[in-house]
């Protein structure tokens, strides 16, 4: 019997950030408010339609959490919203009226009238 080496080659990040939510990121990341390790985002649960997004400054990653580099610094994704999210596209819109990550998420099967909150 003879032993064959396995080279697997790297698994593609969870979700895919845009040059925008990638500047934004940045932005975030220069004005925290003490010394922090990055951006956690997480899916809990709450809204109209059961779950939202979060973004929120983390010191530490928790176990479980997925890293991911960005040119400006790490974005966290929650181990617990990892299923949620895979193969989504995060953006960062600003135009005269708001300004916010938008999220296409090919696993969402619904959002609310105000798309704040989204269902699986």
């Amino acid at each position: 019997m003879t032993t064959e080496t396995l080279t697997r080659r790297p698994r593609p990040a969870p979700i895919t950030l845009t040059p925008g939510a990638e500047q934004r990121i940045a932005d975030l990341l220069a004005k925290a408010p003490g010394p922090v390790a990055g951006v956690r985002l997480s899916t809990p649960r709450r809204g109209c339609s059961g779950l939202a997004y979060s973004i929120d400054y983390v010191e530490t990653a928790k176990p479980g959490d997925e890293a991911i580099e960005t040119p400006s610094g790490t974005l966290f994704v929650d181990g617990g919203s990892l299923l949620y999210l895979i193969g989504s596209v995060m953006d960062w819109k600003e135009d005269d009226f708001t300004a916010g990550f938008v999220f296409q998420n090919p696993n969402a099967k619904g959002s609310c009238g105000c798309g704040e909150s989204f269902t699986v």
